[in-house]
């Protein structure tokens, strides 16, 4: 049985944080989570709530912390407290560049007095339109900082940095992961995301909008994977030199993806192209060697088999009833 620890996750009823906490309590930590709601719902876990398996508290991050909040002695601190969707990088990039300086800012403090081991959820988002694939660790990226998405490209790269510092300055103990395109069930239906995007649009007999000719490629990582690959992180002693992609490194066109979804899903949709977004790069694809060399992370979920339990979620949110294919038929 593992050591039972005292765990704060920051956006911890997002879309990646509900699983993460689910995954500690099952193992037996006392978990607090912060979440301001912003771009999530406590629906995802009223359950853990109800129960008492957690403490949940309405927070924004960006701003001072909770004062009962910082009178604990976390083991651990898990920051994934952040709009991550393109969909908010253009409606409300204040949030998004608060949330990654003011909000990591106040987090690391907590950490420091606290001798706390600091994850931070980063993104393959700081390679920015990428000039080489696959893209390791030590790439610096290609980023606008002055583009629709640098509140979040450059918003992260600045949480780096903070981390890097407080990590030279005190010595904290800092884990960082950058997460490639992850998905699977308690995404948002209007998060913006390819994923959700087709799922949703499939299942309401609309059109699959692409943005752009499709040939951009994405990795898409089920969000079980991910999880695995966090955990993994935290728990390893050795200590970690710089950040680690965790992702799928299998690529995909959008328009694959979308072909793939229509395949799944049986109904009247077609695939219809719209002019491309500003800044949206073309290629993104992770090099993991760091992550199985470290951590032994592989990846167990194809995208077909993801693709089919994100559906079934969609589904039941919805009360839609559509037949799907048997989960053999594509792998």
């Amino acid at each position: 049985m593992e050591k039972q620890r005292k765990v704060l996750v920051s956006g911890g009823s997002g879309f990646i944080g509900t699983h993460l906490v689910r995954r500690l309590v099952g193992e037996g930590h006392d978990v607090y989570v912060l979440d301001n709601n912003s771009t999530s719902t406590t629906e995802n876990i009223s359950d853990l709530i109800k129960e008492g398996k957690i403490k949940f508290f309405h927070c924004d991050i960006s701003s001072a912390l909770p004062a009962n909040i910082t009178k604990i002695k976390f083991d651990r601190i898990y920051n994934l407290a952040c709009p991550a969707s393109p969909k908010y990088f253009y409606s409300s990039p204040i949030e998004v560049l608060r949330a990654n300086v003011f909000g990591i800012s106040n987090l690391l403090e907590l950490a420091k007095h606290c001798g706390a081991r600091f994850f931070q959820a980063s993104t393959s988002e700081v390679y920015g339109s990428a000039l080489k694939s696959p893209q390791d660790e030590n790439y610096w990226g290609n980023v606008n900082p002055y583009g629709s998405r640098a509140c979040y490209d450059e918003g992260k790269r600045c949480a780096e940095a903070f981390i890097y510092a407080y990590k030279t300055m005190f010595n904290l103990d800092v884990r960082i992961a950058r997460f490639f395109n992850t998905y699977g069930p308690c995404m948002t239906e209007d998060d913006g995301r390819a994923v959700s995007n087709f799922i949703t649009q499939a299942l309401n007999n609309k059109n699959l909008t692409i943005y752009g000719d499709g040939l951009q490629t994405r990795s898409f990582c089920y969000v079980d994977d991910l999880v695995n690959g966090i955990e993994l992180l935290m728990n390893i002693e050795t200590p970690i030199d710089g950040p680690v992609n965790l992702g799928n490194d299998t690529e995909f066109t959008i328009l694959e993806l979308a072909t793939l979804v229509l395949s799944k899903i049986q109904s009247g949709s077609q695939i219809e192209f719209l002019d491309a977004l500003p800044d949206d790069p073309t290629q993104r694809r992770p090099d993991i060697n760091k992550a199985r060399k470290l951590l032994d992370y592989n990846i167990s979920v194809s995208l077909s088999k993801g693709l089919d339990k994100t559906i079934e979620y969609f589904m039941s949110r919805q009360k839609i009833e559509i037949a799907l294919p048997s989960f053999q038929q594509m792998v």
